[in-house]
């Protein structure tokens, strides 16, 4: 009896670490959606595209290849391969640094943001596959727990997409605004499109465009994750009917 509540208590324990490491690797996903949606272009072809949408090459009076020189010069300092963000260029027919004061406190904030995130991913990611080897290291089958660990991630992620589609949805701009909250401790991210140039080179419809390119890559990651978990129930699976006719 004492045994059997051992037992059952040790599955509760295995069944918490399993959903913590599904927290974590989602989480680290999602993560990952952040820089594969931004960087997943080598050639900036999405941004490209939202500029010729947006009519953004005549809100700045430029050429479409300098504007897109400006796009990569700014994706590689947010990224850590620039140190300063400043770029000379044809704006409106005049020959002068693309980026302002402001615009260059803003983009240090956005980039400490990044590169934090893109740290707290790699931690994350370590840290859910040493749950998960610390399971298999336990002799936890592990065809049957990942599953329930992933099934519960899945109700509480998915809960959540649902809640920030219809926001977004219903209102994108107080979304953004919320966002810029949360993650930034100065109003630097509040420009004048009469004196600034980046945000009329990205305005609030490529970020909105930008946010539905992230949610489809999660998505699209969480799927792929779903596949690997059922390729491991599967494994499993096959090894226990091989050892029962082995028996």
């Amino acid at each position: 009896m004492e045994k059997n509540r051992d037992r059952k208590l040790w599955q509760r324990i295995y069944l918490l670490i399993a959903v913590l490491a599904m927290f974590l690797l989602v989480i680290s996903l999602l993560l990952c959606s952040f820089q594969i949606a931004i960087y997943g272009d080598a050639k900036y072809g999405f941004y490209e595209k939202e500029y010729v949408k947006y009519e953004v090459t005549e809100s700045l009076n430029m050429e479409l290849s300098d504007v897109m020189s400006v796009t990569e010069y700014m994706m590689d300092y947010l990224i850590g391969r620039e140190d300063v963000l400043s770029i000379e260029t044809d704006v409106a027919g005049k020959k002068q640094d693309f980026f302002n004061e402001q615009d260059r406190l803003h983009m240090a904030d956005v980039k400490g943001l990044f590169l934090g995130g893109l740290r707290l991913r790699n931690v994350l990611l370590l840290a859910a596959v040493l749950l998960i080897g610390l399971l298999a290291a336990c002799k936890v089958n592990l065809g049957k727990i990942l599953p329930k660990a992933y099934g519960t991630a899945m109700a509480v992620f998915g809960a959540a997409l649902v809640f920030l589609g219809i926001a977004v949805a219903v209102d994108f701009t107080r979304c953004f605004r919320l966002f810029h909250e949360m993650f930034f401790t100065n109003d630097l991210w509040i420009f004048d499109e009469s004196t600034d140039y980046m945000i009329r080179m990205l305005p609030e419809g490529f970020f909105s465009d930008m946010v539905i390119r992230i949610v489809s890559v999660f998505i699209t990651s969480l799927i792929l994750l779903g596949a690997l978990i059922w390729l491991v129930r599967f494994l499993y699976g096959l090894q226990s009917t091989r050892q029962s006719i082995g028996r």
